[in-house]
This record gives structure tokens, sequence and C-alpha cells, in this order.
């Protein structure tokens, strides 16, 4: 006897159903207002939301790790998305002015002592004018960096290696500035404060992340930094500076150039040879960072120390597999 061939059902709809599951409809008030009730009071607490939709959950102490998690988790597959392997990190003063902005500050400062020559405010005023003005040139030297590194490698569209900057203004604003010049990729890793500190505008749509933890937005530079660059700053900067070189002095991280932008400045703010002196850190220490003036200085050093470490600072792009 022929066998008939088998029923082959319509597959179901993914989602609907022609007949209802059990429990798939609130109760009825008409049934029993008490239990509807109970039903919608149930529904209607927070308890109830999935774990991802609760932010109060989300913000609460026992999902602080997973917080953290999330913090790591956005930024990192956002930069490997955008293929983004290796980073020139800059650091520097929210307080850098450009130099035409220090000008104009100048100007107002010593038209205030004009007026009143004898105020202290304004005497103390117009000498942090003078020094902000002075400093402004670290501004240019950061933007100029920008542009080395972006035009390095294959040029502005090779984002094998890339500007990247806490995001903020100032020191931060004139590396990525100097990137967005020339037509190039560029990160910043914006923190949370308080305060609202707005990203600057030069970091590419994309490429801008939003830390709450520090600790995590440090871990992302450190993750794919090849060279680290500090402009001066302040306590921010000094933060990440010495987070970086301890992390180094430590082998926590392998060797990475280190370049301190205004010998002076930074000389003034870190008496290395006064730690030195007082047995804190040994000689070897000293060979963790150097100094430098121009933007120039900065970009052929870290390409010498490269150089010398036997690393290549634009690893050769993979050649597309043959089928």
């Amino acid at each position: 006897m022929r066998r008939r061939p088998p029923h082959i059902p319509k597959p179901p709809d993914p989602v609907e159903r022609h007949e209802p599951l059990p429990g798939a409809q609130l109760r009825p008030s008409a049934e029993d207002d008490t239990l509807a009730s109970l039903q919608r009071a149930i529904i209607a607490h927070p308890s109830y939301l999935e774990a991802d939709l609760d932010t109060s959950f989300l913000h609460s102490d026992v999902a602080r790790g997973v917080r953290l998690q999330l913090d790591y988790c956005k930024a990192e597959q956002g930069l490997s998305l955008a293929g983004i392997e290796r980073a020139i990190v800059v650091f520097g003063s929210t307080r850098l002015r450009e130099p035409g902005v220090a000008q104009r500050e100048l100007g107002t400062a010593r038209q205030a002592m004009a007026h009143q020559p004898h105020h202290l405010p304004y005497q103390q005023q117009l000498k942090l004018a003078e020094r902000r003005l002075e400093l402004s040139r670290y501004y240019e030297v950061g933007r100029r960096l920008g542009q080395l590194v972006a035009q390095a490698g294959l040029g502005p569209q090779d984002s094998r290696v890339v500007v990247m900057t806490g995001g903020g203004p100032g020191a931060m604003e004139a590396a990525n500035r100097g990137a967005h010049d020339v037509g190039a990729r560029n990160v910043g890793l914006n923190i949370t404060l308080p305060h609202e500190q707005y990203p600057n505008p030069y970091i590419t749509p994309g490429l801008c992340f939003q830390f709450h933890y520090f600790a995590l937005r440090k871990l992302h530079f450190m993750k794919r930094a090849a060279a680290v660059v500090a402009l001066p700053g302040g306590f921010g900067t000094l933060d990440e500076l010495f987070g970086t070189l301890t992390l180094i002095q430590t082998r926590k991280v392998p060797p990475m150039p280190i370049v301190l932008v205004g010998e002076a400045f930074w000389r003034s703010v870190f008496d290395v040879e006064f730690l030195l002196e007082s047995g804190h850190i040994d000689q070897e220490d000293l060979d963790l960072f150097w100094y430098a003036e121009s933007a120039q200085e900065v970009w052929e050093g870290i390409l010498q120390w490269h150089h010398k470490n036997g690393t290549d600072l634009f690893p050769p792009e993979p050649t597309p597999s043959v089928a």
C-alpha cells in the first residue's frame, strides 16, 4: 500500500495565537472587583518591571556591578565596531585657553586695572590673565599634535591610530580640533559631573562616550593607548598622569611613551628629582617619561620610542582572505 505524504502544517505566527494562553488577559472587574484590583496593583508595582527597564533598580547599590559592566561594555562595543585599536591619548587642563581668547581676557583685565589700579581682585585677575596667555601657546601645540597624528600612517582616513582625549574643553578640545581640522576621526571619553561638562564640538559623532565611573574611563584610555601626552593641567591631568606612570612603573601595563609638554611647567609641578633623592622612586623611573615643547618634538619622540622598542605604531592592515 502506497504511503500518503505527510501533512506539513503551516508555520504558526511568531507572536499571535488563535487561542490565547491562560492568563493572557487581565481579570475583568465585573467578575471580582477585589481580585482585579489586586492584580492591577501587582502589575503597577516597580518589582514587576523587567530589570533592564527598572531605572530605580539599575541605580541601586546592589546593581553597581551591572552598572560598572555597562560603563565598560558600551564604549568597548562602540570603539570596536568603529575599528579603533590604538590611540595617542592627550590629557590637559580644561582651563587652557585658545590664544585669541586669552588675549581678549588679558585686554579686559587691563581695562579693569586702568580704572582701579589698586583694587586687589583686579590685580589678581590681571596676573592670572597674563599667565593664561603665556600658557595658551600649548593649546596650539595640542592642536598641531592632533593634526600630525591624524595625517600619519595612510592619512586622515587611516584610523589605525587616532587622537583620544577626555572629551572636554581646553587642552582636550585642542587635540580633537587638530584631528578634526584635517578630516580625521577622533575620540572623546567624557565623564558625567554634578555640573554638566559638554563635549567639545570637534569629536567625531559616534566616537564620544560618556562615563559614570572614572575608573572605567581610565581603563579605556589605557587599553588602546600607544602613547600618553600631558599638556599643562591641574588635578585631573595629574590624576591621569600619575595613574599611567604607576601602571608602567609596576608593569601592570606594557611600557609606552609618556611625554610632558612644557618642561618649565612640569618641573614646577612635579619635582621628580626630589622623589629620587628621597628614595621614593628609582633612577630607572626617570626614564618613564620625557619633556617636549613642540608638537613636532612630541610626535617624532613617540615614533622614535616605538622604533627603539621594536613596536610598529601602524601595524599592517590584514590582507583579505581569498575564498
